[in-house]
């Protein structure tokens, strides 16, 4: 079919976009609202640089090239740092997936291939703490305190479980009726909805429980989510927002002393570290992580490499042979 030339701009196809990806892709709300932040930088940089209202036909390979310069060079978070390759990446697939969307609708614009995505070193990838980082940032939330109390639970959960941070905010207080009872040497299962909407099983703690348990019996509201923001001042919607736990975790580890940057996602790396380091096969925590597929989990071969090579200098015979 031919191509026809939009008279909407750019800016003004984004919302049908977002519908596309809700009804037709079938995408996560999460994965929606993330669309929306990263094209808004786009607009916002089409606005700067004099072209609010740019159409998709008109849309050049410069302009991408500009717009990589941009969110590479110029553009900083709110924490006044530059955007890691990772997250640069993050900017332009939002932005190809919203050419692939125009061309699917036959509307003329730049092809989705000429937005390449920046090179990432494989240091990147991966990034895990120690146990004894772990317990150093535990300590820190002062758990006579109701919000403490909420944050050690977080973390507890974060690394009991390896949880995705949006499976974490997404849990309700009503799923966790099973820990009224008084025992604290289980390790309890819970079914969850994890990504691209796929049901997985999680496993709580003994310890993480009884943090749990705690925390749930200082909350004499009846607000749905498990994890609330105490400072929230509106109503209707007390749950704690990812950007909320992230700069809780970020703000913890400086206070333990870690001079590393860390993420929820760092802990949940930090857990399947852990895993492979006492013994876990890459099949089991390819389950436990919820990967759809294993060459996903494969970003562990930090651990499995090492293992390998103790297992070879016990094992093989070739070690055994003295030199005459």
């Amino acid at each position: 079919m031919k191509q026809r030339k939009s008279t909407d701009s750019l800016k003004e196809l984004i919302f049908p976009f977002l519908d596309y990806c809700e009804i037709e892709k079938g995408l996560s709300n999460n994965t929606q609202r993330n669309y929306q932040q990263y094209l808004s930088l786009f607009t916002k940089w089409l606005k700067e640089t004099g072209e609010p209202d740019l159409l998709p036909h008109e849309l050049t390979a410069e302009h991408i090239w500009n717009y990589r310069l941009y969110i590479a060079r110029k553009y900083k978070t709110n924490r006044g740092e530059y955007l890691s390759k990772k997250s640069q990446n993050y900017y332009l697939i939002a932005l190809r997936s919203l050419l692939s969307y125009l061309a699917e609708r036959d509307i003329e614009t730049l092809p989705s291939s000429k937005i390449k995505l920046a090179k990432q070193k494989s240091e990147e990838t991966i990034s895990f703490l120690t146990v004894q980082d772990i317990e150093a940032m535990l300590k820190v939330p002062d758990i006579t305190k109701p919000i403490g109390l909420r944050d050690r639970t977080i973390m507890e959960l974060f690394f009991s479980s390896g949880m995705r941070i949006s499976e974490l905010t997404a849990l309700n207080l009503d799923q966790f009726t099973m820990l009224k009872d008084n025992s604290t040497s289980r390790t309890y299962e819970l079914s969850i909805v994890g990504k691209g909407k796929h049901i997985r099983t999680i496993f709580i703690s003994p310890r993480a429980a009884e943090l749990m348990r705690q925390y749930i019996k200082i909350r004499t509201d009846v607000d749905k989510p498990l994890f609330v923001n105490y400072r929230s001042k509106d109503p209707t919607n007390k749950r704690l927002s990812p950007r909320s736990i992230q700069m809780m975790i970020a703000r913890t580890a400086r206070l333990a002393g870690l001079s590393k940057k860390v993420t929820p996602h760092t802990l949940r790396h930090t857990y399947a570290t852990d895993l492979l380091d006492h013994g876990a096969d890459l099949r089991s925590v390819q389950e436990l992580l919820g990967h759809k597929n294993v060459a996903t989990t494969q970003i562990y071969t930090h651990v499995t490499n090492k293992r390998l090579r103790d297992i070879h200098e016990k094992f093989h015979g070739g070690n055994d042979i003295k030199k005459k």
